[in-house]
């Protein structure tokens, strides 16, 4: 879809709420700095960005209630604020609420730019078949990663129950709080390999923003797909080029 655009500046805004404030330097913060320092329009040229940052708690109680409307409502409250700050299209630097992402992106007043669709096309152009998936327990048990993938001939896998749960459990109380512990990071690489000889996996889509602070590297011979990173490059290529 097109983005309205003006002379040589794209305008993005992102939403992001899975992200506390109890350190400065979050994954996609990063890698979107790293971009637009990287002047890819040549010159002194960068994108302007407007961030709109959420409360996770607020969020994490409408995920925990399960009610995907009030969710919607949610977004849209804020890309209707993106919207009046000028921001010309829209992401949500989040892969658990791109659940509602379908409903939210037609009734958005933004274009926007899903972190599923960028990371199934990487999978894509990577001749991935089998990738599995890990992130939030909500992440996890939806199918909003399985449609795109399985319509481009790729099949996702999931860890069992008990290893969702000790993920999700991991993230929020340790990863999402900058505690990284290598026991952790073991027994999170242990969960991988059970997936490549239960699932025969061929990559692993870190399926949360704060996965690739303590998964920060490919290991067992497979690619690990960094859906905060691959998101950004989609965000400041549509920046510069005016198309998403």
């Amino acid at each position: 879809m097109p983005i309205p655009y003006s002379g040589d500046r794209g305008l993005s805004g992102r939403l992001h709420g899975t992200w506390s404030d109890r350190y400065a330097c979050r994954p996609a913060d990063g890698y979107l700095a790293a971009g637009v320092n990287a002047k890819p329009a040549g010159g002194l040229h960068s994108p302007e960005i407007i961030i709109y940052s959420a409360d996770l708690a607020e969020l994490l109680g409408i995920l925990e209630a399960k009610d995907l409307e009030a969710l919607a409502a949610w977004l849209l409250f804020r890309l209707e604020a993106l919207h009046r700050a000028g921001a010309e299209f829209a992401v949500i630097a989040s892969n658990t609420p791109h659940v509602v992402f379908d409903e939210v992106a037609r009734r958005s007043p933004l274009p926007m730019l899903s972190i599923v669709e960028a990371t199934c096309e990487k999978a894509e152009s990577l001749g991935l078949k089998r990738p599995g998936l890990m992130g939030t327990r909500f992440t996890m048990a939806a199918d909003f990663f399985f449609k795109p993938f399985h319509a481009r001939g790729m099949s996702l896998a999931v860890p069992s129950p008990d290893e969702q749960q000790f993920i999700h459990e991991k993230l929020f109380s340790e990863i999402e709080l900058g505690i990284i512990k290598d026991s952790t990071r073991q027994e999170l690489l242990a969960i991988v390999e059970k997936m490549i000889a239960r699932d025969a996996i061929d990559s692993l889509i870190l399926g949360c923003t704060e996965l690739p602070l303590i998964l920060d590297r490919d290991a067992f011979g497979i690619p690990f797909l960094n859906t905060a990173a691959i998101h950004v490059d989609s965000i400041v290529r549509a920046a510069m080029e005016g198309e998403a």
